[in-house]
């Protein structure tokens, strides 16, 4: 059976080692860090939404980044320094406008299909990740941003999504904490939260269990084509510095916003973007806290933050975009917002026990995930996820696995229902 190389051990990497695994082969999973989803994967907004699934590709987000960007607190903040990268891969995403109604639909059916993958490895795995079904509700603050998320909800509609209007009361129906009053929102009742850090953990320990071999530690340098495919991968022990070599049959790039560079090496681009997001995490150490968060996944339109209920005891909220290059710092004036967001809306949670983090999101311009072959033999990619990596991987990995079956062992049926 083929030897095939991921690159990345984050929700993207695990999930693919995980379904190709399933079918037999030989798996190693690379990443420079020395645990599995430390980077993007590690404490994002929670929500495996849907309801989330409208690409950004619109004149309305065109307006708002120019407004706003020389507002250091703002949701969407772009660094105007220059940047080829950065201004070329803008200009790409301008030229997707025409494609938002398209796109949006697709990724709604793909995350749709997504979940039960997901909840069939949660099953199968026994793994225990804080899910909370509870659907996500999504509010509104006044009667414009009302009208524009109605046509938004047609296209929901269409790529299949189960997702009805509520008024301001119906909506303290569905979540008892909220206090304050709304325009009014869209309950999605499907859609679900759940910690994205505990389910890579649990399922890359599947993973082991059923034979993946995890290289941690060990960033990856070059990646040599010997011969029909076959690659030579030269890594670097992090810790030591110490080079190693790997043979492969194949290599998947599951990389993440690195995965730009890893394409390059092996002759492809992949116009991936790192897009800065921010979360906090709040710990519930107190009877009064708990009894004052909500249960329901919220996503809240004017701040353009989301939140999630991590088990009884922690209460993750996260937003922003931050167009800053490879910039990794947690700057404070980001992250305040959030904060000042929950004392705000739920006035009973203590935040004094908060815990701030900033992860890269990899996206592309169109706003669509790629999955696909690379022109060398052997090569594939799954990657550029951006804001729904954790929603959209279980079926991206699917997917790979049929381009896997159908490029290394064409006679194979597709395993992609």
């Amino acid at each position: 059976m083929h030897h095939i190389a991921i690159i990345g051990a984050g929700i993207t990497g695990v999930t693919s080692a995980y379904a190709l695994r399933k079918l037999g082969y030989d798996v190693t999973v690379i990443d420079k860090q020395r645990y599995c989803a430390m980077e993007t994967s590690f404490a994002n907004g929670g929500q495996l939404s849907a309801c989330n699934a409208e690409v950004w590709n619109n004149v309305s987000t065109l307006i708002k980044g120019m407004r706003w960007m020389f507002t250091r607190d703002a949701p969407l903040l772009v660094n105007p320094m220059p940047s080829w990268h950065k201004y070329s891969w803008m200009a790409e995403f301008v030229r997707n406008v025409s494609n938002y109604r398209q796109n949006t639909i697709q990724t709604t059916r793909l995350a749709i299909e997504a979940r039960e993958h997901l909840y069939r490895m949660a099953k199968d795995e026994n793994i225990d990740f804080d899910l909370e079904q509870r659907g996500i509700l999504h509010v509104y603050h006044d009667r414009k941003s009302f009208d524009v998320a109605r046509r938004v909800n047609a296209l929901l509609q269409e790529g299949g999504l189960e997702r009805h209007e509520v008024t301001s009361a119906e909506a303290r129906n569905i979540e008892p904490a909220l206090q304050q009053d709304c325009y009014g929102g869209f309950f999605t009742p499907s859609d679900a939260t759940g910690d994205i850090h505990k389910f890579t953990r649990g399922l890359a320990a599947a993973c082991k269990r059923k034979g993946v071999n995890f290289l941690m530690d060990a960033e990856v340098q070059t990646i040599a084509s010997v011969g029909q495919q076959g690659h030579q991968l030269v890594l670097k022990q992090v810790s030591s510095g110490e080079e190693h070599r790997l043979d492969a049959d194949a290599v998947v790039v599951c990389a993440g916003a690195a995965s730009r560079r890893f394409a390059s090496m092996l002759g492809d681009r992949v116009n991936i973007y790192p897009v800065k997001g921010y979360s906090i995490t709040v710990n519930l150490r107190d009877e009064a806290s708990v009894q004052a968060t909500p249960w329901v996944s919220l996503l809240d339109e004017e701040a353009k933050i989301v939140t999630s209920r991590l088990g009884r005891d922690r209460f993750r909220v996260a937003g922003t975009a931050e167009f800053n290059g490879f910039n990794k710092d947690i700057r404070a004036d980001r992250t305040q917002p959030l904060t000042d967001w929950v004392r705000r809306s739920f006035p009973g949670i203590d935040t004094s026990a908060v815990v701030p983090w900033a992860g890269l999101r990899p996206m592309m311009p169109d706003m669509m995930p790629r999955v696909r072959a690379g022109k060398r033999p052997g090569v594939f990619y799954n990657t550029g996820h951006g804001h729904l990596g954790w929603t959209l991987s279980p079926i991206t990995a699917q997917m790979l696995v049929d381009t896997v079956q159908e490029h290394l062992n064409p006679q194979a049926e597709p395993v992609l229902a």
